[in-house]
């Protein structure tokens, strides 16, 4: 019980919080941010420039669709009112009025009153409204009334608080503050009879429409002078507006009604059936006081709010259903009932009727398609497939994730894409009849049949199928056609049918199937017309929608003819669902989902005039004429001004020197930057839906960069010519100081090979003594050998001796054998006094040394030294000493004595380290 209280209260809720949404015109708001000024906007006005101008507080606000500008008086006064006249825009302002006009696109202003006694000093005068009768300007105040001829002002002072002045049916009336309805005639001020019910009234509006003076005032809402007799409006709104506070009324084209509030936005009364619509702040509008009325020459609406600007395209084909609570969600299809509207949303379904916005009971959650099949609509719903027909919604199927509904093109079957396969629905009088394909469980998006028993099929991740079954929906092949044709990127694959062909965009582009080869073959209409499309949805057989480069057209289809119709970004920008684009025919217009809403637009394709366009280009914000020069690396604003604000607003497209393609130009405006040096051409093109028809051009050269003017070549020639020169020169010294250190380096060189031969020849000359010496020294060695060998043979020649006379006895053959042994053996004197002499030379240095430590040895100690140096036994040395053995060893010991040797002490060792 207590879930059931809690589900009946949040519909009650949610059907409270939907009231307020309805279908409304396309309103584009202008906030402080956009246009920099202040909050109240005071009044507003076209030019006849078909410029925007804005009363702004203390800013006169001018816009051209392209660029906002903002002036201030030279005073600094509050700006009240403006008003039109020729090229000149009047304003009024404290004790101050005065006009503008245009020259080298910046607005000047002209003071009336300058120098002229035309305001009292105590006065606290602000001109509130400027009009135009009988040729003259009027300027009003709250309390005077000043006449301006073109060269005298006259002013009329009144004697009652003014609310306003209005020209009607030729005449001027006076609207009092409580004091009823007076008329100016003639400078004279007389009240007007039979209007006693708007005594004690704040009048801020008079009009007239057919026939008839409406009365609107602040508080008691809208009274009608009919055939002399003044009575409240016989209209329910008239009720609502009493608590509304009216600020100002208008009537306009098309028997509309447009009264701006106070407290409760604008609203717009269609007197043809009635009907009104409300547009405020809980909508679409930033604010819901409407201090001023304005239009354009569409007929379309600019509203002056107490904080911003709102430009309201009441007679554009273009409505939106634009919901700001977030309840309903981002719409994925829309279809009309007779009574109102379906809309499928992430959030369920939803219905719209009389001005009301509901959810169906029991469809939370994604929805996601709505088709029309009779008087049957089918929506698919991520829980299953729902039916609605006259009034009453009932589940259909329990098959998730109904995405989309495709008619076959062999009967009268429709064909279902689901989160799990393909449903088909045979009899469209009873779709309870259905089939779902077996055998096919992938999750598919798009669908198509032109073969029985066949279906193309797109899978919502990647890839494209041809389907075969059987008479009992049985599969019987699956065929994976881009990857059979190796098309690597599938992913994303579209259907779309045209003129009983199916065609699939696959990766960007278009291809159909050829049966004969089997295979995907590229096909060139789609090709050529439709490149960078990113979604395509049908309309009817000749007509089709496509989302290319960003932008939607809608195309017609004349033979091989597309007629094009491109729809302003604005009504859709950032609202776009990508690969969900869902088109709803109904009848002559039709529905576009989005975001948070739909729009509905007409399916018109009416010839488009040729465009006119004013092209104001600035540099650094100077404007620059046709032809001019700008400076280098500096940026160009080309502002492309069609003076067309709404629904009309031309396509177009711009060229840079004939250039291949055509280059869309966006919010009018042309940014180059960066540019060459050099001539540019740029042509302006508008598209009538088939071709592109130039309509204006603007040419201009950028001059070439300043370190390449005629001065600056003639100081890079001096600069080079002096860095030739000075390179010259130092090339030349250079090479002098080369000269000279190559002549300093030869004299080192000649220095150093001096030094280096004399080193050598010194080298050679002590190698040369070197060898002398050795080979000296060889000779000295092979003497003391010499002498050595002689001396062994005398030892041996004594041993012989010794031995004869050991063994002869006969003394004449001993005396002969002893002869003989000399003779063999008889050493040569001078051999011996060489001998002796090499031997001191060869020790000479160890001789000097030892007599110089020993000064007390003889010269037979020195020689038993030089001996026992050279490792010669006692018995070797007795012998050359010419003693004996003993004598030998006596001697050694005397030595021993002299050297201070102890007897441990080695004799011959301790002469070899003297």
């Amino acid at each position: 019980m207590k879930s059931k209280l809690l589900h009946i209260l949040f519909f009650g809720l949610l059907s409270l919080q939907l009231s307020a949404q309805e279908l409304l015109p396309f309103v584009e708001n202008y906030n402080k941010s956009n246009y920099q000024g202040d909050n109240q906007i005071w009044n507003v006005a076209q030019g006849h420039d078909n410029a925007m101008y804005f009363a702004n507080n203390y800013y006169f606000l001018r816009y051209d669709g392209v660029k906002w500008e903002k002036y201030t008086l030279p005073n600094k006064t509050i700006i009240r009112s403006i008003m039109v006249d020729g090229d000149r825009i009047y304003s009024g302002s404290y004790q101050e009025f005065g006009y503008w006009f245009r020259k080298d696109a910046k607005m000047h202003y002209v003071s009336i009153t300058k120098g002229k006694k035309i305001f009292d000093a105590n006065d606290n005068e602000e001109i509130w409204k400027i009009f135009k009768f009988n040729n003259k300007i009027y300027f009003q105040s709250f309390n005077s009334i000043f006449v301006f001829d073109g060269k005298v002002i006259k002013g009329k002072k009144i004697p009652f608080l003014i609310s306003y002045c209005f020209v009607v049916d030729h005449q001027l009336l006076i609207a009092s503050v409580g004091k009823g309805i007076y008329r100016w005639t003639n400078g004279k001020i007389e009240k007007v009879d039979g209007l006693s019910l708007l005594k004690n009234n704040v009048i801020h509006a008079i009009q007239k429409y057919q026939d008839k003076i409406y009365f609107f005032t602040k508080k008691n809402g809208v009274y009608v002078l009919e055939n002399n007799i003044l009575s409240p409006w016989k209209n329910g709104l008239n009720d609502i507006l009493k608590s509304a506070n009216i600020n100002i009324a208008q009537f306009i084209k098309n028997n509309k009604l447009i009264i701006g509030t106070a407290n409760k936005g604008v609203y717009v009364l269609d007197l043809n059936d009635g009907s009104y619509k409300n547009i405020n702040r809980n909508n679409v509008l930033m604010n819901n006081s409407i201090l001023s009325i304005g239009q354009d020459k569409d007929n379309d609406l600019w509203l002056g709010l107490d904080n911003g600007i709102a430009h309201i395209e009441v007679n554009s084909p273009i409505s939106i259903f634009y919901d700001s609570s977030g309840i309903l969600g981002s719409v994925y299809s829309v279809a009309s009932i007779p009574s109102g509207y379906l809309m499928a949303s992430n959030h369920g379904i939803f219905k719209y009727e009389g001005k009301q916005l509901s959810l169906i009971p029991n469809t939370q959650g994604q929805a996601w398609n709505i088709s029309k099949i009779n008087n049957q609509y089918l929506i698919g719903h991520n829980e299953g497939t729902f039916i609605y027909q006259n009034g009453l919604f009932t589940r259909l199927s329990d098959i998730n994730g109904g995405w989309n509904l495709a008619k076959s093109s062999i009967n009268n079957s429709y064909l279902q894409a689901t989160y799990s396969g393909v449903v088909i629905y045979n009899n469209t009088n009873d779709l309870k009849q259905k089939n779902a394909i077996k055998g096919i469980l992938k999750p598919i998006k798009y669908l198509a049949q032109n073969g029985k028993n066949e279906i193309w099929a797109a899978d919502n991740n990647r890839g494209l199928y041809r389907i075969l079954y059987n008479d009992d929906y049985v599969t019987t092949k699956v065929d994976n056609v881009t990857q059979r044709s190796k098309i690597s990127n599938d992913f994303g694959v579209k259907i779309f049918e045209f003129r009983n062909e199916i065609l699939f965009l696959i990766d960007n582009s278009w291809y159909t199937f050829n049966s004969i080869t089997n295979q995907l073959e590229a096909n060139e209409l789609f090709n050529v017309n439709f490149k960078n499309v990113t979604d395509i949805v049908s309309i009817d057989e000749d007509h089709f929608m496509v989302l290319q480069d960003g932008l939607l057209y809608h195309i017609y289809a004349q033979g091989t003819k597309f007629i094009r119709n491109s729809i302003q970004e604005k009504y859709y920008k950032g609202k776009i669902i990508n690969d969900n684009l869902k088109v709803f025919k109904d009848k002559n217009n039709y529905l576009l989902n989005l975001d948070d809403g739909f729009i509905t637009l007409e399916l018109k394709y009416d010839t488009k005039k040729k465009a006119n366009v004013k092209v104001e280009a600035f540099n650094n914000d100077v404007l620059v004429g046709n032809n001019s020069k700008i400076e280098n690396n500096s940026e160009l604003r080309i502002n492309v001004i069609s003076g067309i604000y709404g629904a009309r607003k031309p396509d177009l497209f711009y060229r840079i020197n004939d250039t291949k393609g055509f280059i869309p130009i966006k919010e009018g405006l042309i940014l180059l930057n960066n540019l060459a040096s050099g001539s540019y051409d740029i042509t302006i093109f508008s598209n009538d839906g088939l071709n592109y028809n130039k309509i204006s051009n603007f040419q201009f050269v950028v001059a070439k960069a300043w370190y390449f003017s005629i001065w600056m070549i003639f100081i890079y020639l001096i600069l080079v010519g002096l860095i030739l020169y000075l390179y010259y020169k130092w090339n030349k010294m250079k090479y002098i100081q080369k000269l000279k250190l190559q002549k300093e380096e030869l004299k080192h060189q000649k220095e150093i090979l001096e030094m280096e031969l004399k080193a050598e020849n010194e080298l050679n000359v002590q190698e040369y003594e070197k060898h002398i010496l050795e080979l000296e020294l060889q000779s000295k060695s092979s003497e003391v050998a010499g002498k050595s060998l002689s001396i062994a043979k005398q030892s041996e020649m004594i041993e012989n001796i010794q031995n004869i006379l050991d063994t002869e006895s006969d003394f004449n053959k001993l005396k002969s054998e002893i002869k003989k042994a000399i003779k063999i053996n008889a050493v040569n004197k001078h051999e011996w006094e060489v001998f002796e002499a090499n031997l001191n030379q060869i020790n000479n240095e160890f001789i000097i040394a030892l007599s110089k430590k020993y000064p007390n040895l003889t010269p037979k100690d020195i020689k038993l030294c030089v001996y026992l140096k050279m490792n010669l036994s006692s018995k070797e040395i007795a012998p050359m000493m010419n003693i004996s053995f003993r004598g030998v060893e006596l001697h050694r010991y005397r030595l021993r004595k002299k050297l201070n040797l102890s007897q441990e002490e080695n004799l011959s060792k301790f002469l070899l380290s003297v």
